[in-house]
């Protein structure tokens, strides 16, 4: 099998001293992304005595979503203040910043641009200077001169937003400090170990679980698993009312000839989905990037060609996108359509060429590394799942939708999990 992105060597350690581990925990995470590890860490600091322990099927930590992600810490003014998305992308911002600064880890405070395309854009801009105000987000309302004082070459319609608090960090980066935290505080990491199914050896509140590596009995199981969250959810008797709709997000990247940009740019999004639209992101250092695209995906891992191409995932995937063609609770055939033609690189182009002044398809000619979104779908109301969704079962939560805006959201997200889990008969 294909390992998905680079190894850091702290984690091959790891991988290397797994078959010397125990079999027997008091706490198992089921995924060894931001989310799944954030979890762990928020554990350790709570329950500093206990046994925990981290399945992670690749080789290392991180090496699909968390690790591929755009790296920007957002603000949370895109989201509606009863959801848990604003609820923690606040926070988040200060955690994840704090965090990076005290790594030493390397940030990229260049705040954000929204800007309209068209007159139309204005009316959404209203709607995201609201929820800023209610979530106590800091964003200010600039005119099309102030928005050319901070990036000389963008381009809006009338007005834009300027989110001085949104910043970016490196997501490698990130996620390896998390896991040498976990590691250096006790918690065990096992990479290149997949979980199969719950044994039928599990009794009474234990969890015997099969993975790739022999049987593990834990008291409580977090199932963080992404891509994978509704299998496992399902395997356990929870979840069967939702399942994953695999996104594809494409990336290009300036060339070393493009100025580069002072600040993100983003469009005014389409609030009915749950994506924000392509956009230029500056990275951690200095790089300015297009993207990500949201084309539906074919299978759970199709990053390239057929790699990880896997039948049953195919055919599942195909049936249900079929199905919201035919009877979808939203326009699922005009999103698709509109994603699908941005693999053809001048067309992803053009989509962000209104926001910058002077753009060039030769400006951007090199690729990124694609990521999947883990999107959840409803599949009684056949529609996407707009935020974070959280289930229990007995003795276990599953994380079933932690998509974007969830790296930033991932340490006040892991709190709020593990406020469940002390408030479960478990713990108490």
């Amino acid at each position: 099998r294909r390992v998905h992105g680079d190894i850091d060597p702290s984690q091959v350690c790891i991988m290397a001293l797994q078959q010397q581990l125990p079999k027997v925990c008091d706490f198992l995470v089921v995924g060894g992304g931001i989310v799944g590890m954030t979890i762990a860490r928020e554990l350790r600091q709570r329950h500093p005595q206990t046994r925990i322990m981290v399945l992670e099927k690749e080789a290392a930590c991180g090496l699909h979503a968390s690790g591929r992600n755009s790296g920007v810490i957002h603000a949370g003014f895109y989201y509606p203040a009863d959801s848990l998305k604003a609820r923690f992308t606040r926070e988040g911002n200060v955690l994840m910043t704090k965090f990076c600064e005290e790594k030493q880890l390397r940030l990229n405070r260049c705040g954000k641009l929204v800007v309209c395309k068209t007159e139309q854009d204005l009316a959404g801009l209203k709607i995201l200077m609201s929820r800023a105000q209610v979530n106590g987000v800091p964003l200010h309302v600039v005119t099309e001169k102030e928005a050319k004082e901070i990036e000389p070459r963008c381009q809006t319609h009338e007005q834009a937003l300027f989110s001085p608090t949104t910043s970016a960090a490196d997501p490698k980066e990130v996620i390896n400090a998390v896991v040498q935290e976990a590691v250096s505080t006790g918690t065990t990491v096992l990479t290149g170990t997949r979980y199969l199914k719950r044994s039928s050896a599990s009794h009474g509140s234990i969890h015997t679980v099969e993975t790739s590596q022999g049987r593990i009995e834990s008291g409580y199981l977090i199932n963080a698993a992404g891509l994978y969250a509704d299998k496992i959810s399902r395997n356990m008797g929870v979840g069967a009312n939702y399942a994953i709709l695999p996104f594809k997000g494409l990336y290009l990247y300036a060339n070393a000839n493009f100025p580069r940009l002072r600040t993100h740019i983003y469009p005014v999004p389409n609030l009915a989905n749950p994506f924000l639209g392509v956009h230029f992101t500056v990275t951690v250092n200095g790089e300015t990037k297009i993207g990500p695209t949201a084309i539906p995906a074919m299978w759970r891992e199709q990053y390239s060609g057929f790699d990880a191409f896997d039948f049953q995932e195919f055919f599942e995937i195909m049936v249900r996108q079929f199905g919201l063609v035919v009877n979808g609770g939203f326009d699922f055939s005009r999103l698709a359509i509109q994603e699908l033609i941005k693999y053809h690189r001048p067309t992803l182009i053009a989509d962000a060429s209104p926001m910058l002044k002077g753009l060039e398809t030769a400006d951007f000619d090199v690729r990124g590394k694609p990521g999947i979104r883990a999107q959840l779908l409803n599949l009684k109301e056949r529609k996407l799942v707009m935020d974070f969704l959280v289930e229990e079962g007995e003795n276990s939560i599953h994380i079933l939708n932690a998509v974007s805006p969830a790296w930033t959201c991932s340490m006040p997200f892991a709190k709020f999990l593990c406020d469940k889990i002390d408030a479960s008969p478990f713990i108490s």
